[in-house]
């Protein structure tokens, strides 16, 4: 993934006096999978539809392959669009929806056949040209769409929220499908949800997104371990976000004293000193818990409020000495601890993160 193919310049829009994307720049590289993840409002999708040409910038420029397409027309672009409502011709069949783009370039009928027999191939739907979009599943319908979307070719496809109308379980199997055929294709991916498993499972990278501009940009795993800001932290999966005060910075540790205690996080180049208050996020699910009399010189002190089970997932919720609350994941059932026992808590200082560091500077 060493070419650059699609670039976004400084591109800002607004509507009305709601500014809507700030300046955003970003580079996506050829054969990738990228994951446009935020909550409603953040950018997404007008993002998504100054890419697709749908929507003109105020600002800034687009470019696909090194050329400057702002202003082109959509069908100018080699971009495609799959969209939540499927948007199939009710009055077409299945073949006549997918071959639709190529009778309007004036494909001969052999070669539209042809083309979109592979296509039905490539989403499994071989047999179904002759039916009718009322006679398909929800998921039928989607893959129809993504087949009349990649038939062209186009060297990038754009993925609006293409899941959010199926139900969990299907949801799940075309998030295999979806990123089995854009491996097999090399066409590049550009998705959006506001779904964090989702992004998490697809993505080559995800960019994070909040109020049109980009918190993070990363892989799956930088963005969930090491977040930058409380908003990734909390936004993809949840963590605890905690307040202290620097103690000692080490090479490779920064040792952090806190109301209930101390503890550390891993340096990863971050410019932090002695003195400096910082913000730490640590997941649930790395968090150690265990029955100790207070005394301990490493970890954090509280008391067991509650536990409970969710989705499989075993929740702990402590109550700090100071009032904060962190809660403590396990996969299954069981924890040598009840509601009302002290105990202490620490971690490994690779599995916490520095975060909000350029407001605490």
């Amino acid at each position: 993934m060493n070419e650059v193919i699609l670039q976004l310049e400084q591109v800002a829009k607004s509507f009305g006096k709601n500014q809507v994307l700030q300046g955003i720049d970003l580079e996506i590289y050829s054969g990738e999978f990228i994951t446009l993840l935020g909550p409603s409002g953040c950018g997404k999708t007008t993002t998504l539809r100054i890419i697709s040409g749908l929507e003109m910038p105020d600002q800034g420029r687009v470019l696909v392959g090194g050329r400057d397409v702002t202003w082109a027309e959509p069908n100018k672009r080699d971009v495609n669009t799959v969209f939540q409502n499927y948007a199939l011709f009710p009055h077409m069949t299945v073949e006549e929806n997918i071959g639709y783009s190529l009778r309007l370039k004036r494909v001969k009928k052999p070669e539209i056949s042809r083309e979109v027999e592979k296509a039905l191939s490539l989403v499994q739907l071989e047999g179904y040209e002759k039916r009718m979009p009322n006679e398909l599943s929800g998921g039928q319908r989607q893959r129809v769409a993504i087949a009349r979307a990649i038939v062209n070719r186009p060297r990038i496809l754009l993925l609006d929220e293409p899941l959010g109308a199926l139900d969990l379980q299907l949801r799940r199997q075309m998030q295999s499908e979806l990123k089995r055929l854009q491996k097999q294709l090399g066409i590049t991916f550009i998705y959006i949800t506001h779904d964090q498993e989702e992004a998490l499972n697809m993505s080559d990278r995800i960019v994070v997104m909040r109020e049109g501009q980009f918190e993070q940009i990363g892989a799956p795993d930088e963005i969930y371990s090491t977040p930058k800001t409380s908003f990734v932290a909390g936004f993809v999966g949840s963590a605890n976000i905690l307040r202290g005060r620097i103690e000692k910075v080490e090479e490779d540790e920064v040792f952090i004293r806190h109301k209930n205690g101390s503890f550390s996080i891993q340096r990863r180049g971050a410019g932090v000193r002695p003195g400096q208050k910082v913000n730490a996020a640590v997941r649930g699910e790395q968090v150690n818990i265990q029955k100790a009399e207070k005394g301990s010189s490493h970890g954090l002190a509280g008391t067991v409020l509650e536990k409970n089970l969710a989705g499989g997932m075993l929740r702990i919720l402590v109550s700090l000495d100071n009032g904060e609350e962190m809660v403590v994941s396990r996969c299954g059932i069981k924890a040598d601890v009840e509601a009302g026992d002290k105990v202490w808590l620490d971690w490994e200082a690779e599995h916490g993160a520095l975060i909000d560091l350029e407001e605490s500077l």
